[in-house]
């Protein structure tokens, strides 16, 4: 049994995949520290690193490339500046020198040292790749292979256990059922159950500072999102939009932060139906493009799904609230994280593993939930919004144009907010013990059909409107 935190599911990581960029970019700082530990580290001369999968034919689009290089290099994409990103592998690319957990320089050409083994697909993941240490003279020092299995989360090959699995909870929650039951039999509301699991692993205080944190990181990427335009990296030029719907809302409102834009969007009184669903449309695009150019983002589950929760809470404070309470972000963020462990244990949230459906799917189910339990809604109220809005992306493929994490995905991120908000609306005037289709039903109707799909509609490019659309594409 798993015993997964709300911080495995809310992380704080760098655009623009959470599989495909962060997962790989743990992996290459777990292969570091390993060589360390077995001293290794200061007798290694040449590091070979090999994709697999998945993460080969993306791998281009995705900055799989870019993410091994800064793990091997020791920098930590929750503190790494922003500027550096492409810096770093700039400079490694320029100079054929790699740092080595930041104090070993090792000659390192990523054009012959990065393998992408696009027809190659390991047997437990379809994100996989592995790290070969050697010696001056040639001789294999050290080897290692490791899984992105979705949402940030690395597994080693033949790894018996991680610090997800040793984890003890005194009320575990695998099933949706396991949650009801907890908070019927304690007449407790989720936001208490999750409480009472992480307060197990450090003080209160430090739960709701991390928290607080998220929302923080959530909230100035959405703000740098709305005031930056140009062209997105990669070569399809796809033009930022965001920044333009929000001078286009905000007309003349002068401000000088993200507090007093935000201020400005609270003082609409009564704001129309379709005001409000451009803001909503224009916070998840702001994400996803900051996600797109490598930007600092929280992963939601998942990178390419990062933009729906952070849309869906900014819609609930600015429309409903109509001002930041700390409480209220707390819950959400704790409700959101709740529901994504469920899906994870019941089925996956990996594009590659599962189609678009484990990404914006999952990502709009939490969100659901969490406004739902916001809004005043039941337990059963809130599984029934995380029921309604994944029930309503079953199937969705995840067909990523020349790999890149911006034709549909950007997009998809506000269709799924939107999906979020309805979904949790619709819980609420409904009676649960009238539905005929339980969350825990879904999640596995979900999980076969991921296992069902064929696998060109996963994370390969090789099928969708990736093939459809003819594009021209100089910078992958």
């Amino acid at each position: 049994m798993e015993s997964i935190s709300i911080f495995d599911m809310l992380k704080i990581g760098v655009g623009p995949s959470s599989s495909h960029t962060l997962g790989p970019w743990r992996a290459a700082e777990r292969f570091v520290n390993e060589l360390a530990a077995s001293n290794h580290l200061s007798h290694t001369q040449k590091v070979q690193v090999i994709l697999y999968g998945s993460l080969a034919l993306t791998g281009k689009g995705h900055g799989t490339d870019i993410a091994v290089q800064l793990g091997l290099s020791g920098q930590d994409p929750v503190t790494i500046p922003p500027e550096q990103v492409m810096e770093i592998p700039s400079r490694i690319a320029e100079e054929k020198v790699l740092s080595l957990g930041d104090k070993k320089p090792i000659s390192f050409d990523p054009v012959a040292d990065i393998a992408f083994l696009y027809k190659e697909r390991l047997p437990f993941h379809a994100n996989g790749l592995s790290f070969i240490a050697y010696d001056d003279a040639g001789q294999i020092l050290h080897e290692s292979t490791f899984y992105s299995v979705g949402g940030g989360f690395v597994v080693k090959e033949n790894e018996e256990s991680s610090p997800v699995t040793e984890r003890e909870f005194p009320f575990p929650v695998v099933t949706a059922s396991d949650l009801y039951d907890l908070c019927t039999k304690y007449d407790a509301s989720i936001t208490r159950v999750v409480y009472r699991n992480e307060e197990s692993q450090m003080p209160r205080e430090e739960v709701e500072r991390k928290l607080l944190n998220i929302w923080r990181v959530m909230k100035e990427c959405i703000y740098l999102g709305c005031h930056i335009e140009g062209i997105l990296p990669g070569g399809l030029n796809v033009k930022r939009r965001a920044a333009a719907l929000n001078a286009k809302l905000m007309k003349a409102c002068q401000y000088e932060n993200v507090d007093e834009w935000m201020k400005y969007i609270m003082a609409y009184r009564n704001p129309s139906f379709p005001k409000i669903m451009k803001w909503i449309s224009c916070f998840a695009l702001a994400v996803n493009e900051q996600n797109a150019n490598f930007g600092r983002v929280v992963t939601a589950p998942t990178n390419g799904a990062a933009g729906v929760i952070p849309a869906v809470l900014m819609y609930y404070i600015c429309f409903h609230l109509g001002e930041e309470k700390e409480e209220e972000i707390i819950k959400f963020l704790m409700v959101a994280g709740q529901i994504g462990s469920i899906f994870k244990q019941g089925a996956t949230i990996s594009a590659a593993m599962g189609g678009c459906q484990a990404e914006i799917g999952v990502s709009s189910a939490m969100a659901a939930a969490a406004l739902a339990e916001c809004l005043g809604g039941s337990v059963s109220q809130a599984l029934m919004a995380a029921e309604i809005a994944m029930e309503h992306h079953l199937g969705l493929t995840c067909d990523p144009i020349k790999g890149l994490v911006q034709i549909p995905c950007i997009e998809r991120n506000s269709m799924g907010a939107v999906k979020a908000i309805n979904a949790a609306h619709l819980a609420i005037e409904s009676d649960p013990e009238s539905a005929r289709v339980s969350l825990d039903e879904v999640i596995k109707t979900m999980w076969e059909t991921a296992q069902d799909m064929n696998t060109k509609y996963k994370e390969t490019s090789l099928g969708g409107l990736a093939t459809q659309v003819e594009v021209t594409v100089s910078e992958c």
